[in-house]
Parts: C-alpha cells; sequence; structure tokens
C-alpha cells in the first residue's frame, strides 16, 4: 500500500495509479505500474491469458545435475501443514510447469561449512501460488532463505510471531530468500 501512495504522488493527483503484477513477501523485483484506469484491465487480461512471460533468479541449495528443466507436478493445499498459506505438490493439484536454466554452480563458505549453491534462471510457465518456492524445494534444492518451502516451517512461523533466533537467522544464511523478478515481456 505504501508503494500504491508513492506511485499516486509519482502520476499525479487524479490521476490513479494501479499494479498489474504481484510478488510473493521478501521477492524482489520488477513490478508493473499501470498509469490510469483504462490500460489496467486489458494488462490484467494478458496476464491472465499467460501471455506475459516472467523471468526470476534464484540461488538454491546445492548443485543440480542437469543444465535445464522442466518441473511439472500439481500443486494445491498443503492440510497437513501448520502454515495456513502452505501449498504442496499434490496429485489431485492444479496443473503446473516451472522452467530452469542452470546460470552458475559454486560453493560458499558459511559459518556452518562450505556449501554448493546454484544461481538459476527461471520461468513459470504457470501462475501457482508459491509455484517456483514449492517446485524447487520438491525437487531437492529449496531457495537460500526460504522460511516456508526450505525444510522447516517453523522459521516461517517464528517470522511471522517474531520470534526469529539468532541461530534460525544463521541456518537461513540470508535474511530474505534469494529470489528475484528480474524480466517481464509482452506485447502492447
Amino acid at each position: 500500500s505504501s508503494l500504491v501512495s508513492r506511485l499516486r504522488l509519482h502520476v499525479g493527483e487524479g490521476i490513479s495509479a494501479h499494479l498489474a503484477n504481484r510478488l510473493d513477501r521478501e521477492t524482489s523485483g520488477v513490478i508493473l505500474a499501470v498509469k490510469g484506469d483504462k490500460r489496467v484491465g486489458k494488462l490484467k487480461q494478458l496476464f491472465a491469458e499467460r501471455e506475459v512471460t516472467k523471468e526470476y533468479l534464484a540461488i538454491v541449495h546445492g548443485h543440480l545435475g542437469q543444465t535445464h528443466q522442466i518441473i511439472d507436478p500439481g500443486l494445491g493445499k498443503d492440510d497437513a501443514s501448520r502454515v495456513a498459506i502452505k501449498d504442496r505438490v499434490r496429485a489431485d493439484g492444479l496443473p503446473s510447469q516451472t522452467e530452469i536454466w542452470v546460470e552458475k554452480q559454486f560453493t560458499s563458505e558459511t559459518r556452518l561449512a562450505a556449501s554448493p549453491f546454484s544461481l538459476l534462471r527461471v520461468q513459470p510457465n504457470t501462475g501457482r501460488k508459491h509455484q517456483i518456492r514449492i517446485h524447487l524445494a520438491h525437487i531437492g534444492h529449496p531457495i537460500v532463505g526460504d522460511k516456508l518451502y526450505g525444510g522447516d516451517e517453523d522459521l516461517y512461523l517464528a517470522l511471522v510471531e517474531n520470534r526469529l533466533t539468532a541461530e534460525q537467522r544463521e541456518r537461513l544464511i540470508l535474511p530474505y530468500h534469494a529470489l528475484h523478478a528480474c524480466k517481464l515481456r509482452f506485447l502492447w
């Protein structure tokens, strides 16, 4: 909402600004702001019809065996989770597809040990909630700093309850998950 307030200041009084897309909490990157009411419906339609290509960068735990792959298990609610917003891979889930390319693999020293990481270029071909994060965790390579899908959902609960300990922060490595929306492409 503070972003919307700042947008209104930049576009002027009496002219509305709308956000055509959104990002998960802690995801950084490109947000498309639309000036005026007339264009927002058309842009939202482009998003709904999958006419907008989105590209992300992610740093994940581990080295991947393949340089390119498509992850496509269905996604749905995680009924076993204590976190109401959490989804998971499900046999009866909605169709979902994420395409990934390995850009770089590296090893980095953390306070805990030398750890392998990979930088990925990611393209979600569908738009399910938390899709990229779930799919990467599903193949055994969760996003660095992901409190919800990184393997211990208590980290997320600790975050929202404002009780993250120094030890938990150290295990996360980064204060926010390493997912960045870097490109949006569409024809206008």
